[in-house]
């Protein structure tokens, strides 16, 4: 019986994978309003592909994905929280406008690499600003894993992958090492 790979059940999910040079490529923003019909698509499709990855893989940590992961070029990307009946985020022409300085690192994974997960270092805290499907402005402040998230999406919509946030000489584990699959980040409660 051949063991299919992580990465291979992202590939038949729909989630374009690494090595595409579209995953390290600035996408642009939407026109809004004038652009509300293709953001509403969008974000239909994000959560149709969102939906399925979530039905083959359990997220104790929320997930998110973002547009240019499903092959689409524009600013938009949609998290799942870890409380699963929290309501989806969706985040059009997002932004970080701050972020804190006090960051900590915890193991992230990535629909486009699905087979490895890196430690990376993040803000604890960060604030999005974002348009709502008609034009207005929203500024929004997110804390520990859903800081991780958003920010982790908003780094796809700029070209960048986690590795990138990696220290240096850092590298990736096989997903196989990897011992928190299924259990939330961990946070100090202040």
């Amino acid at each position: 019986m051949i063991e299919t790979k992580p990465s291979d059940t992202m590939r038949d999910l729909g989630i374009v994978q690494s090595g595409a040079q579209s995953l390290c490529e600035q996408c642009g923003p939407l026109e809004l309003p004038a652009e509300r019909g293709l953001a509403d698509t969008i974000v239909s499709e994000l959560t149709t592909v969102m939906d399925r990855v979530r039905e083959a893989h359990d997220f104790a940590k929320g997930s998110g994905i973002a547009a240019p992961q499903i092959g689409i070029h524009r600013r938009v990307a949609v998290v799942q929280p870890p409380d699963e009946n929290a309501p989806i985020i969706v985040m059009l022409n997002p932004r970080i406008v701050s972020r804190s300085e006090a960051e900590d690192e915890q193991y992230e994974g990535c629909l486009s690499f699905f087979d490895v997960r890196g430690l990376v270092p993040r803000p604890l805290s960060i604030t999005v600003e974002a348009a709502t499907p008609t034009g207005e402005t929203t500024v929004t402040e997110y804390r520990d894993g859903l800081a991780r998230l958003i920010h982790h999406e908003i780094d796809h919509l700029d070209g960048i992958l986690y590795t990138a946030r990696m220290r240096v000489g850092a590298k990736p584990i096989p997903v196989e090492q990897y011992r928190q699959t299924g259990h939330s980040w961990v946070y100090d409660q202040q």
